[in-house]
């Protein structure tokens, strides 16, 4: 079992700058892949970024240039720095870690809202 706690959720104003993590733990932790999705409401849920143990990135298209995603194999965690925030960033984040190609565990969610 993994369990995975987030923080650094919350309110900022267009063009401001936000910093989650997340940490992972658990019982034979073996981790393959770290991310994070969003879902805003009435939209489809979107992998925002991930981050393989080999250090492959890959970035939605709506996110590229402003947000960068790093971590702490040590630590097992996972961050995703926000810049240049905008509304149509505003979601909530999950942070997602990837044991296997298909075992994905999900974090509970931290709330972003971008508005002034």
């Amino acid at each position: 079992q993994v369990q995975l706690v987030e923080s650094g959720g919350g309110l900022v104003q267009p063009g401001g700058s936000l910093r989650l993590s997340c940490a992972a733990s658990g019982s034979a932790l073996s981790i393959y892949r770290m991310g994070w999705s969003r879902q805003a409401p009435g939209k489809q849920r979107e992998l925002v970024a991930a981050i393989t143990l080999g250090s492959s990135i890959n970035y939605a298209d709506s996110v590229k240039g402003r947000f960068t995603i790093s971590r702490d194999t040590v630590k097992n965690t996972v961050y995703l720095q926000m810049n240049s925030l905008k509304p149509e960033d505003t979601a909530v984040y999950y942070c997602n870690v990837w044991t296997s190609v298909t075992a994905i565990y999900w974090g509970q969610g931290t709330q972003v809202t971008v508005s002034s």
